[in-house]
């Protein structure tokens, strides 16, 4: 009797230990809990303070405290862990911001010192955030027209604000925009002023710069405006130039170049076409990437096909130009970008491997595709179109 309550009670304190360190390790693990969840809502705020300093400069604005909200944005990102870095996104903010290497600042020139001179010619581009694309293709183009006009000083103005915060923000590099450079010009007694677009057309892009260089045309002796890459609009489809004629022929030179084939005809034969996509707009000067489609068959490209991102006009949609593609009989594609700037548009919208980029909507389209991301600019015949455009208004 007494040894079987000295076993009763031997169980009794065993279960009770265990039940005790059952306790133990359920406060343990909600007390680690606890802390997980704390330390994630702080990543979290952490995260989303970037972010909310990210969209506050992601605006087509400048302001007396852009400077400071750029450097204010880049200083919270390096206070981030790898961890936390991941965590941000807000209405236009994303990891890619700051995190995403596009190649070194340091070798393009901003062109935004002083000591002018006279006579200068002002390089106007949209811009871009891609570091390795700004050095060869709007670089290249405004070193070219330099090259060829030595007793002039080559500037630079960008129109897009958010990409000219962009890069000061992630870089440190300032560049100018379209006020900032032609009060630079007013400021160093500036006479003759050339504009020289790097747009490829008369669109919105183009108007806008006309718009701001209107306010400033009594203070200078003179102001021309050179002509955008493709030359006039037209007033159909059907209306090519020159100036579309040349490049049609450089764009798909250099496209071949880049490629396997020898030569285009060897492409066609293989059953490949070359598609460019440009970018697309809702402005009357749409229909110049209508009419770079007639200029490729006027030259007897049937291989070479236009598009755009924006499908505007809409036979210039991925759709459209699919179909275009299959019914013409080709299996293989080549992507290249109708744009002076291999950018976000062609490393994304082209390239990317989203299912909406033109290569994954081709490839599902039972199309072998392969991309080439190289912007007009660094072609070298493109920039002596340019040098071109500069020097007929010089005249």
């Amino acid at each position: 009797m007494k040894k079987t309550i000295v076993l009763v009670l031997a169980a009794c304190m065993v279960i009770a230990a265990l039940a005790a360190c059952g306790n133990d390790k359920e406060k343990t693990s909600s007390s680690e809990g606890s802390e997980s969840t704390e330390a994630n809502a702080e990543d979290k705020a952490a995260a989303d303070k970037v972010a909310a300093l990210i969209d506050a400069i992601y605006v087509q604005e400048r302001t007396d405290k852009t400077d400071e909200q750029c450097a204010d944005a880049k200083k919270a990102w390096d206070k981030l862990t790898d961890a936390q870095k991941e965590l941000v996104e807000g209405e236009n903010a994303d990891p890619d911001y700051f995190g995403r290497d596009t190649g070194d600042a340091s070798l393009d020139d901003p062109r935004n010192q002083d000591e002018i001179g006279e006579k200068e010619i002002l390089v106007v581009s949209f811009g871009t955030s891609f570091n390795d694309s700004r050095v060869k293709d709007i670089k290249g183009v405004e070193d070219a027209i330099a090259a060829a006009n030595p007793e002039w000083a080559v500037r630079r103005a960008f129109t897009a604000q958010i990409i000219i915060n962009h890069i000061q923000a992630r870089d440190g590099e300032k560049i100018d925009n379209m006020d900032q450079a032609l009060k630079r010009a007013v400021d160093n007694g500036v006479k003759k002023l050339i504009l020289q677009p790097t747009h490829l057309m008369h669109g919105a892009e183009y108007d806008e710069m006309k718009e701001a260089v209107e306010a400033y045309k009594d203070k200078f002796e003179s102001v021309s405006i050179a002509e955008p890459l493709l030359g006039e609009v037209g007033s159909d489809a059907a209306s090519i130039n020159a100036d579309k004629a040349a490049v049609a022929e450089y764009i798909t030179d250099a496209a071949v170049k880049a490629s396997s084939f020898d030569t285009r005809e060897a492409a066609k034969e293989s059953g490949t076409a070359f598609v460019f996509m440009g970018h697309g707009t809702s402005h009357t000067a749409n229909i110049t990437y209508s009419q770079m489609q007639t200029q490729m068959k006027t030259l007897g490209y049937d291989n070479v096909f236009i598009g755009t991102v924006e499908g505007k006009p809409e036979e210039t949609s991925a759709e459209n130009v699919i179909k275009a593609v299959k019914e013409a009989g080709y299996k293989n594609v080549i992507l290249r970008p109708l744009m002076v700037v291999a950018g976000d548009h062609a490393n994304n919208d082209m390239a990317g491997d989203d299912d909406d980029s033109w290569k994954s909507m081709f490839t599902d389209a039972g199309l072998k595709v392969d991309v080439q991301i190289e912007g007009l600019g660094r072609i070298e015949a493109v920039e002596q179109l340019y040098v071109a455009h500069t020097a007929a208004v010089m005249k």
